[in-house]
């Protein structure tokens, strides 16, 4: 088996560096690969089935004083949340300059506010961990990137440069600002460098085989540190050709091809997700082959297509997307969410919508208290990128009763927890946060509304007044959650049909391996739907309600999960 992965690994460093990659950076990569597979001692689980289930989390989510922010957020878990999440994603805990983590400025450190390794160590004790792996780019702050601006040997090649003067207007942009941001060598001269998202994120060059061997060792890193999932954030954009849309390009893809190969050597069961906020044709080709590259892929579509036919009442779209969707191999699953640290985005909609209905949407989650990020295109024109807006307020009028708010925010993540895949569910939904427009005026970013970090005494007063929507949003999500930990036919890889029984109503037939079957039903009305069933009789799991009639009546924005009898 080592000899085999070697020669994936050997063709996959031959064909994007050539004889760039010298013996010597052979003899680097490969020490670091036997020293990392004599230090990893932690087993990994092999695939995945029902009891899947991630929180997606800052380690600083909430502060208590005098304490460090993993410690607080492993106390907050063990009690709240160690009996209902299987995974813990910890978005970037490393030392950062801006982007609520995602500008890292050291790969290999825990960030001080955090804690320390041995506090995720600590957390470990209690659940998986899905690490971020911040590939494409790295703070301005970083001390590789003032050892490149110092022109230390070594670094040179480190980041991008580019003549400004270079025809780059087929780059796609994932943001409306400068894609060349100027910066000043320890010399005097000026240097444009590529900067996709910020002039405070700066691209790594992956054309450096020493870039690609430091990159190696904070992968290696974080599978010794016991990462079971690994996310590989904004990776469509790592490879640059000038003259292309450097999105989606093939060394791309063989880069990841090149990590998931050393993953499976050094530390076997990883898995390796992308996260591609692209149109789905583009997001799935991320699966290879689908044994050779990511094991999962982010379902950037489900959250915007979901917000569609809750307001247009109306599932088909959702439904016709629902039934094109296939896997190229049982080895591949989706990583479903409605809700993240980031906002809603709306790429993934376009060639599954027309341009009008994005529109409209996006016009009228404005009209009720969302804010719009905004990207341009190479036409000079832009367009809107993503929502931002935490996904309760998402789903509803500001106008709207508590009680409708529970009955859509349950309905949505009922059907999120039946999708074929692992689903993934924010903090923020756990604990029914609302839009932070504070955070948005105080840190001056749109992102800020659905990031909020609590304190923990208070937000534990919140989850504890059986009045709060906080309380009743999360006992009822962790209801849900129970319910599909404890069914086979929620398994990933479960045969998943999917219908409409109207336009209002969306039916997923789920059926596992040993025939069982269970029929969800999704209300997108706000009225009740009469609908007839192919069960003489079984159980409503969420209510435990008995089904002794064919005919049965669904109330607005109401899930039903139904097992025969």
């Amino acid at each position: 088996m080592e000899c085999k992965v070697n020669a994936i690994i050997n063709e996959l460093i031959n064909n994007v560096y050539g004889e760039s990659f010298t013996p010597e950076h052979w003899q680097v990569l490969y020490k670091h690969i036997n020293d990392a597979q004599s230090d990893i001692f932690h087993t990994r689980k092999s695939g995945w089935d029902e009891q899947d289930v991630v929180l997606i989390t800052y380690a600083t989510q909430f502060c208590e004083e005098g304490s460090k922010g993993l410690p607080v957020f492993t106390c907050f878990y063990n009690q709240w949340f160690a009996d209902v999440f299987s995974h813990t994603h910890l978005l970037p805990f490393y030392p950062w300059s801006s982007d609520d983590g995602f500008s890292v400025i050291d790969y290999h450190r825990v960030d001080p506010e955090a804690g320390e390794w041995s506090d995720i160590a600590e957390l470990k004790k209690s659940t998986n961990l899905m690490f971020d792996f911040v590939c494409n780019h790295m703070s301005a702050k970083s001390e590789w990137f003032n050892n490149y601006l110092l022109q230390k040997p070594g670094y040179d090649d480190y980041f991008i440069a580019v003549d400004p003067a270079t025809d780059l207007s087929a780059v796609i942009r994932p943001r409306a600002l400068p894609l060349l941001t100027p910066f000043t060598l320890h010399e005097g001269t000026v240097r444009y460098l590529w900067t996709t998202f910020s002039n405070d994120q700066v691209d790594l060059n992956f054309a450096s085989p020493n870039v690609l061997i430091a990159m190696v060792d904070v992968l290696l890193h974080y599978l010794k540190e016991g990462a079971d999932y690994i996310r590989l954030d904004a990776v469509g954009f790592m490879w640059k050709d000038p003259g292309t849309s450097c999105l989606h390009l093939d060394k791309t893809h063989q880069l990841i091809q090149l990590f998931r190969a050393i993953s499976d050597m050094v530390a076997p069961g990883t898995v390796i997700i992308t996260e591609t906020n692209v149109p789905h044709k583009d997001n799935i080709s991320y699966f290879g082959n689908g044994r050779n590259e990511a094991q999962m892929v982010y379902q950037f579509s489900l959250p915007p297509l979901v917000l569609h036919a809750i307001h247009s009442q109306n599932v088909q779209t959702l439904c016709r997307w629902a039934q094109g969707l296939t896997l190229p191999s049982t080895a591949t699953t989706w990583f479903n969410f409605l809700a993240s640290h980031d906002g809603i985005g709306l790429n993934p909609l376009r060639g599954i919508l027309p341009e009008a209905d994005i529109l409209s949407l996006v016009d009228k989650l404005q009209s009720e208290g969302a804010l719009v990020n905004w990207k341009n295109n190479p036409d000079g024109t832009r367009s809107p990128y993503e929502i931002n807006v935490t996904y309760l307020d998402a789903l509803c009028e500001r106008n709207s009763s508590d009680q409708q708010r529970i009955a859509k925010f349950i309905l949505v993540h009922a059907l999120l927890l039946t999708f074929p895949g692992v689903p993934a569910i924010y903090i923020h939904s756990m604990l029914g946060s609302r839009n932070d427009y504070e955070g948005v005026a105080r840190l001056g970013y749109n992102r800020a509304i659905n990031r909020k970090k609590y304190d923990k005494a208070e937000i534990e007063a919140e989850l504890e007044n059986p009045h709060s929507l906080c309380h009743a949003i999360y006992y009822s999500l962790v209801k849900l959650i129970t319910l599909r930990r404890q069914h086979k036919t929620f398994h990933p890889n479960a045969k998943t049909a999917f219908e409409t029984a109207n336009d209002y109503v969306l039916k997923i037939v789920r059926t596992d391996n040993t025939g069982a079957r269970m029929i969800a039903l999704f209300n997108f009305s706000q009225n009740a739907q009469n609908i007839i069933l192919d069960i003489a009789s079984g159980e409503e799991l969420i209510t435990h309600a008995p089904i002794n009639e064919r005919a049965l009546t669904l109330n607005p924005w109401q899930a039903m999960w139904i097992t025969e009898n």
